[in-house]
């Protein structure tokens, strides 16, 4: 068999060509590492909590991570962050509340105890009022209380499976559509 183009280099240098392999797949690992970290990542819907926006299974979306920790985030905008309730657990909810805003603390039509009145509160700093769109079956703030910002890991920024429904995902109070 004839040797290869590259053959004389690899001949010469053979520690080398394990330096330049370890290196390239560290680069890549690195890469990939701030991608998923700091800058987009998927994730697939689980639960009925945000019927209709997402389907209970099989619907995927994209979660920018530039908007980590609260950054950026308005009332109306979809988030991913940790479950205060479940250790390593995930989910997504819409934000109805930042800090300051006054929120209602139990779902509109519930009963409420006879002779209770609906409480309200003001969403404390450094924290945000969140519930699912299918309030029903949504464990959300009324179940954990206000969520520290920090617990958000970025905002969800579209839908993309199934394809034939992939789509932006829109700030429904955003006055600009």
């Amino acid at each position: 068999m004839a040797p290869g183009p590259f053959a004389r280099f690899a001949a010469r240098q053979p520690g080398r060509n394990s330096l330049l392999l370890f290196l390239g797949t560290f680069k890549a690992l690195a890469a990939a590492h701030l991608l998923i970290d700091y800058g987009y990542r998927t994730g697939p819907a689980q639960g009925a909590s945000m019927l209709p926006t997402f389907s209970i299974f099989g619907d995927h979306f994209l979660i920018s991570h530039h908007h980590r920790r609260g950054r950026g985030i308005r009332v109306g905008d979809l988030v991913e962050y940790s479950i205060p309730i479940f250790r390593n657990s995930r989910g997504i909810k819409r934000v109805i509340g930042m800090p300051g805003d006054y929120v209602l603390m139990h779902t509109p039509g519930a009963p409420v105890a006879e002779g209770a009145e609906p409480y309200m509160m003001q969403v404390p700093e450094g924290h945000c009022w969140i519930v699912g769109d299918n309030l029903p079956s949504s464990r959300d703030s009324r179940t954990f209380g206000p969520l520290p910002l920090a617990s958000i890991h970025g905002k969800v920024i579209a839908k993309v499976l199934p394809l034939k429904e992939a789509e932006w995902i829109e700030n429904p109070l955003d006055e600009s559509h």
